[in-house]
């Protein structure tokens, strides 16, 4: 049983979300983002986890945004949770990072591209928070049982995996949902609907995408099986200073989740 803190409606039955902007951008636009959904969330009864980068170390060029400053982002992530009495979640890209995350955050999310990383698996897993490891494009669903044992033993049982997409040739990227109950016969799985929609390796340094696809994919991992849903949403990712291009219209989540719900009561 995986307990994340202040998780409210556990006892409805429906999946966990996972959901905010890319980057914490300013204090304003995530209490924006983050009570606009807590209001669709609480009433759908989902269980609901604020997400947001305090840093965005992986960009493909020099130029592109990084963050708003460490302290600032991660103090408006503490915030935010404290104010609206959610869990949240951003993502570390070294021990250190893990260790002071950890003093902020309800949840570690280790990135995809940093899945093998045995010491930050490690380090993450001692600060006794929830981790989530997001499945490398490159890897197996299989090979992803040696990530969760890495985390567990840590001494930590608080793991889920991430599904966020295999790479396709050099620019795409699809989703194998045979993977998802595989991952589940060892650790909750969440679907990440956005990222597994990119297409990287753009000649311009900018990541593309498909946001036009998103309900396609979650419609499906809902009814094959899944405990949670991964979104990255934004009022206008038209103007998003990070990934905007795979962004849900923060206008269209509702609707969807409704739809996604019906879905999910199905295949029950």
């Amino acid at each position: 049983m995986i307990d994340i803190p202040r998780l409210k409606h556990r006892s409805s039955g429906n999946f966990t979300l996972i959901a905010g902007p890319c980057a914490i951008e300013g204090r304003d636009m995530a209490f924006d983002i983050a009570g606009r959904i807590k209001e669709i969330t609480d009433r759908l009864e989902i269980p609901y986890v604020f997400k947001g980068s305090y840093r965005k170390a992986n960009r493909s060029r020099l130029d592109s945004f990084t963050g708003i400053g460490d302290e600032l982002a991660l103090q408006i992530l503490k915030d935010v949770g404290e104010h609206y009495e959610l869990p949240v979640t951003t993502d570390v890209h070294g021990a250190q990072e893990a260790t002071n995350a950890a003093n902020f955050v309800d949840v570690l999310q280790i990135p995809a591209f940093l899945c093998r990383q045995t010491d930050l698996l490690v380090a993450a897993a001692k600060t006794g928070k929830v981790v989530t490891v997001k499945k490398g494009q490159f890897l197996s669903a299989e090979s992803m049982v040696h990530a969760v044992t890495k985390i567990k033993e840590s001494g930590n049982d608080q793991v889920m995996l991430i599904e966020r997409g295999t790479t396709f040739g050099y620019q795409d990227l699809v989703v194998d949902f045979r993977g998802l109950p595989v991952m589940r016969s060892f650790a909750p799985v969440i679907l990440d609907i956005t990222h597994s929609l990119q297409q990287p390796n753009q000649a311009s340094g900018v990541t593309g995408g498909k946001p036009e696809l998103i309900e396609t994919i979650a419609r499906a991992g809902v009814a094959v099986g899944l405990d949670g849903l991964f979104i990255e949403t934004h009022p206008n990712p038209a103007v998003a200073k990070s990934d905007g291009a795979n962004m849900l219209q923060l206008d269209l989540l509702e609707g969807l989740l409704e739809r996604l719900l019906k879905i999910h009561q199905a295949a029950k």
